[in-house]
């Protein structure tokens, strides 16, 4: 199969704890993953503010091959300003599981399905092309995944990404969950995990042996908590043991993963570590 890596680096992986990449680093850092060949680019939320903004117009301006994504709340204000950033490809993501709409945001079922739809058609009142994404599925109803799924699809977004946000699952259980999934889905899945039990790249690479073609990952696995998928990792494990296509030049590997940790351990990033 031709897997499709989607790197979230510049997103996810900046929320590890104590670490902020300056524009100049981010910019370059965008440059080097459209290098190494990956297809898409999570570039960051232009919702954080002016400082983001300009950085991530800076990145959409770059001229890159790969697809740069602006990642966004169900909401009109993020999405307007990813539009003013330039961004054509915009991630909308919303909490699925019920422990995020009861205790998290207060709110229902139906209605984060309305403001989905109302944000999905908004965006594309721009021309935009969309993905969705589905915080806490993997601790969420499998039927309401598959409604956020259909409602998606209906409004013309390209694919879902299935996200194990607190890193709960395990490889077993992942590629099951995925085999279920896949032939109900209206949509394209990409996996989404997190490491919490040290699980994250195997529970990606069982998703794909389960038939996902979509893989989210960061270089060097940095993120939130524990982290993500590490982008080399998964490369490694699917074209060595699997024969699948990447479209990542592995040759550049540890080029952007040797930059990718200059900039985690620069000046600014030790003090804000301290």
């Amino acid at each position: 199969m031709k897997i499709k890596i989607v790197d979230t680096t510049l997103r996810d992986g900046e929320q590890a704890a104590g670490l902020v990449f300056s524009k100049e680093e981010k910019v370059t850092i965008a440059k080097a993953l459209d290098q190494v060949g990956v297809f898409a680019i999570e570039a960051g939320t232009p919702a954080m503010g002016i400082e983001e903004q300009s950085t991530l117009k800076a990145i959409a301006d770059a001229g890159l091959s790969a697809r740069v994504i602006a990642w966004n709340r169900a909401v009109k204000q993020d999405i307007l300003a990813s539009v003013n950033c330039g961004f054509s490809f915009i991630h909308i993501s919303v909490p699925v599981s019920d422990l995020h709409l009861h205790y998290k945001l207060k709110t229902t079922r139906e209605a984060v399905l309305q403001q989905l739809v109302d944000s999905v058609a908004y965006a594309r009142s721009f021309g935009c092309r969309i993905s969705v994404g589905t915080e806490d599925s993997s601790r969420a109803d499998e039927d309401f995944f598959l409604q956020v799924s259909d409602a998606a699809a209906r409004m013309g977004a390209e694919y879902i990404r299935y996200s194990d946000t607190v890193g709960c699952m395990e490889p077993l259980q992942t590629y099951e969950v995925m085999q279920r999934l896949i032939t109900s889905c209206a949509l394209p899945i990409e996996i989404h995990v997190h490491n919490d039990f040290g699980l994250a790249t195997a529970n990606t690479i069982a998703a794909i042996q389960a038939g996902v073609e979509m893989a989210s990952v960061t270089v060097g696995g940095i993120g939130e908590r524990a982290g993500n998928a590490a982008l080399e990792q998964v490369v490694y494990v699917l074209t060595k043991l699997y024969g699948h296509e990447t479209g990542v030049d592995r040759n550049l590997l540890p080029d952007l993963t040797r930059l990718v940790a200059q900039a985690c351990h620069s000046e600014e990033n030790q003090l804000c570590q301290k």
